[in-house]
C-alpha cells in the first residue's frame, strides 16, 4: 500500500475491503468522525441510525448553540468530515462505505439548524424526507450521488470523499425545498 501526492491511498487491486468493526473504529481518529462515533456500525440500517444519532445530538446541544454556533459546527463539520470520510474509505479500500455516516449527520445538522424551531412532528417529517431523499436517490441526488464515483483505475481519494458528503448534502437541500414549499402552499411562513 502506498500515498499519492495526491494523498489517495493506493491499495492492490486484490485486497478484499476492511469491514467496520469497533476494533477499525479505535484504529484511528478520522474512523470515529467517520464512523458517527459508532452509529454507523449498526448491523441494520446504519444511514438512518447515524440520521438518528445526528437528531439526538442536535436536540442535546440546541440549548446551548446558537445560529452563529451551528453555522461554525457545520463548516467545521464539513471540513473534518471531507478528510474523515476519504481517510476511512481508503482505510476500508471502498469509495463510499456504507457504515460511513457522518455525510448524514452533518447534512441531517443542516436540515435541522434552517428547520428550527420546530415540534417534534415537523423534525420528524424532516427525518422521514431526508431519509428518503438519501436512501432513493431521486434526481438531483443520484446525479450527485454518480458524480463523483471511483473512475477504473483510480484510487479512492479526496473526489470520492467530496462525493460521499455532496450527495447528502443535496438530500438535505430537497428535504429543505420540500418543506418550503409545502410551508407556501399550506399559506405557513417558510
Amino acid at each position: 500500500m502506498s500515498i499519492d501526492p495526491a494523498g489517495a491511498i493506493d491499495r492492490p487491486a486484490t485486497a478484499a475491503p476492511r469491514p467496520a468493526s469497533w476494533a477499525f473504529m479505535l484504529g484511528h481518529p478520522a474512523r470515529w468522525l467517520a464512523l458517527g462515533f459508532g452509529s454507523g456500525l449498526s448491523p441494520v440500517a446504519p444511514g438512518t441510525v447515524g440520521t438518528l444519532w445526528a437528531w439526538a445530538v442536535f436536540v442535546m446541544l440546541a440549548p446551548w448553540l446558537g445560529d452563529g454556533d451551528w453555522a461554525g459546527v457545520l463548516a467545521l463539520g464539513l471540513l473534518l468530515g471531507w478528510w474523515a470520510c476519504t481517510r476511512c474509505a481508503q482505510h476500508m479500500g471502498v469509495a463510499d462505505p456504507g457504515a460511513v455516516v457522518w455525510d448524514e449527520i452533518v447534512a441531517f445538522w443542516a436540515v435541522l439548524w434552517l428547520l428550527m424551531p420546530a415540534g417534534l412532528a415537523a423534525q420528524a417529517v424532516a427525518f422521514g424526507l431526508f431519509r428518503f431523499f438519501d436512501a432513493v436517490k431521486p434526481g438531483p441526488v443520484g446525479w450527485a450521488d454518480r458524480a463523483f464515483k471511483l473512475r477504473p483505475g483510480e484510487a479512492i481519494g479526496w473526489r470520492q470523499g467530496f462525493g460521499i458528503l455532496l450527495d447528502d448534502l443535496v438530500a438535505a437541500l430537497c428535504t429543505l425545498l420540500v418543506i418550503a414549499l409545502w410551508r407556501l402552499l399550506a399559506g405557513q411562513s417558510p
